[in-house]
C-alpha cells in the first residue's frame, strides 16, 4: 500500500501532465485572483497540483518524496489517518492567502505549483532534525538549519527585488505554516528543537 506522500506525488504528476496536454484544464486549475473572487475558491487547492514545466515539477516532487516520508508518521494518525494529507492541502491554501489579498484585483496575476505545501513539509522536518544534512541541488551538503536560514533570507530578498515568476512569499508562508502546525500538534517539538540545535552531535 502506498504511503500518503507517494499518493500525493502520483496525483500531482498525473494532473500536471494532463494540464500540460490540455490548456483548458491548465487555465481552470491555475490560481487566478479574479476567478477566485468570482466564486472559484477551489483554485486555492488546484493550483498546487499543476506546474510550469518538468523541472518545476521534478524539484517539488523530489523534495516532497524525501521529506514527506520523514514527517508523515507525525501527522498521519490525526483525522482518521488523513492528517498528513490535510496538513499538506492546508499548507497550499494558507501559503496562497497573502498573495490573493495582495493581488485580488490584479487581472494579470497567475500562480501555480506545490511549493507552499512542499515548504511546509520541509520546514516541519527541519524543526524535527535541524542538523540533518540536506543536499542542495541534490549535490551540495548543507545542515538543515543553515539551509532554512539561507532559504528565508533569499526568499525575502527575491520577493523585494521582484522580476521573477516565482511566488517566493508562498514559500515563506508555507514554511511558517509547517512550523506552526507542527508546534500545535506536538508542543514538545520546541524543547526538542532547541536541544538538538545546541547539541548537534546528538
Amino acid at each position: 500500500m502506498f504511503n500518503h506522500t507517494t499518493l500525493i506525488i502520483i496525483i500531482t504528476v498525473a494532473i500536471s501532465l494532463l494540464a500540460w496536454q490540455n490548456k483548458t484544464v491548465f487555465n481552470r486549475l491555475i490560481f487566478y485572483p479574479p476567478a477566485v473572487s468570482g466564486g472559484q475558491w477551489d483554485r486555492f487547492v488546484t493550483h498546487g497540483f499543476i506546474h510550469a514545466d518538468s523541472m518545476h515539477l521534478l524539484f517539488n516532487m523530489f523534495t516532497l518524496y524525501f521529506f514527506g516520508r520523514a514527517i508523515e508518521g507525525l501527522y498521519k494518525p490525526l483525522l482518521f489517518g488523513y492528517g498528513f494529507v490535510v496538513f499538506y492541502i492546508l499548507a497550499i491554501i494558507v501559503a496562497m492567502i497573502p498573495s490573493y489579498i495582495k493581488n485580488k484585483n490584479n487581472a494579470s496575476y497567475l500562480s501555480l505549483g506545490a511549493s507552499g505545501g512542499v515548504s511546509a513539509v520541509l520546514f516541519a522536518f527541519i524543526l524535527l532534525a535541524p542538523w540533518e544534512t540536506l543536499y542542495l541541488f541534490a549535490i551540495v551538503p548543507i545542515p538543515a538549519i543553515l539551509f532554512a536560514i539561507a532559504y528565508i533570507g533569499y526568499s525575502i530578498f527575491a520577493n523585494k527585488r521582484g522580476g521573477s515568476n516565482i511566488n517566493h512569499m508562498a514559500h515563506l508562508w508555507g514554511g511558517a505554516f509547517g512550523v506552526i502546525a507542527t508546534v500545535i500538534i506536538e508542543p514538545q517539538v520546541i524543547p526538542h528543537f532547541f536541544s538538538m540545535l545546541l547539541s548537534p552531535s546528538l
